[in-house]
C-alpha cells in the first residue's frame, strides 16, 4: 500500500466521527483534502464546516460544503463537534507537530474551538521524539531577528521560509534541528516570545484521537 493510500484509508475511516447536524472543523493539507473529498458523500448530512486556511475553504466550498466563519459557527452552537486535520508528525503522548502547510495559527484556533481532535496521518508521521519534521513558527515579521535568536539559543537552526506569507499576512521561521522530549513546555515557552503568533507545536491542542494509516489497515491510537 503507498504512502497516499494509506491516506486515502485514514482520510475515509474519519467519516466515522463527523457528528450528523453539526458544524466540522476541517484542516489544511494532503491528507485534510482527501478528507474534504471523502467529506463530500455526507455533505447533506452536516450543518456546514469551519476551514482552518483559504485553501482549505475554496476545497470546501467547490464541493458545495457550507463553510462558516468560526465567529459566525459559534453564534450557533457552543463549539464545533470535532476538528479533523493532519499532522507532520506525532509521538505517543499524541502531541504533534504540524504547520507544514503554513497554516498553524488557524489549525490551532479551529483546533481549540473543538470538542475533540481526530488526527488523521499516515505510519511515517509517528515518531519517538518530535523534531525530526522542522518546527514551523509563525511571527510578526519585524520580530524575525528575535525569534530566530531565541530559537538557536535552544539549539535549533531557523530558517526563513522564502516567499511564503501566511493566511494572517505574518511569516514562518523553520526550526531545524530540534529534539522535543517537553512539548508543552517547548509550546509554553516559544510562545511567550514577543512576536511570536504560534508555534506548531500541539500539545494543548493534542490530538484525542490518532487515526493512523497502515499497510495493514488503519490504527486507532486513543
Amino acid at each position: 500500500m503507498t504512502q497516499d493510500e494509506m491516506k486515502q484509508k485514514v482520510a475515509e475511516a474519519a467519516l466515522s466521527y463527523v457528528v450528523e447536524d453539526s458544524i466540522v472543523g476541517v484542516g489544511t493539507g494532503s491528507t485534510a483534502n482527501m478528507f474534504i473529498d471523502a467529506l463530500a458523500t455526507m455533505k447533506d448530512r452536516i450543518k456546514g464546516a469551519v476551514a482552518s486556511s483559504e485553501a482549505t475553504a475554496e476545497r470546501l466550498a467547490g464541493h458545495g460544503i457550507p463553510v462558516l466563519d468560526l465567529n459566525e459557527a459559534l453564534t450557533r452552537v457552543d463549539s464545533l463537534s470535532v476538528y479533523i486535520d493532519g499532522a507532520d508528525e506525532f509521538d505517543a503522548g499524541k502531541n504533534l507537530i504540524k504547520g507544514g502547510g503554513g497554516a498553524l495559527t488557524r489549525e490551532k484556533i479551529v483546533a481549540a474551538a473543538s470538542d475533540s481532535f481526530v488526527c488523521i496521518v499516515d505510519e511515517t508521521k509517528r515518531v519517538d521524539a518530535l523534531g525530526l519534521f522542522p518546527l514551523p513558527i509563525e511571527v510578526i515579521p519585524m520580530a524575525e531577528e528575535l525569534v530566530a535568536s531565541v530559537a538557536e539559543k535552544l539549539g535549533g537552526e531557523p530558517k526563513l521560509r522564502e516567499g511564503f506569507t501566511t493566511d494572517n499576512g505574518n511569516i514562518i521561521l523553520d526550526v531545524y534541528g530540534l529534539t522535543i522530549t517537553d512539548a508543552r513546555g517547548l509550546e509554553d515557552h516559544l510562545n511567550s516570545v514577543p512576536g511570536v503568533v504560534t508555534n506548531g507545536i500541539f500539545s494543548h491542542q493534542g490530538a484525542d484521537v490518532v487515526l493512523m494509516g497502515t499497510p495493514d489497515g488503519v490504527e486507532t491510537i486513543r
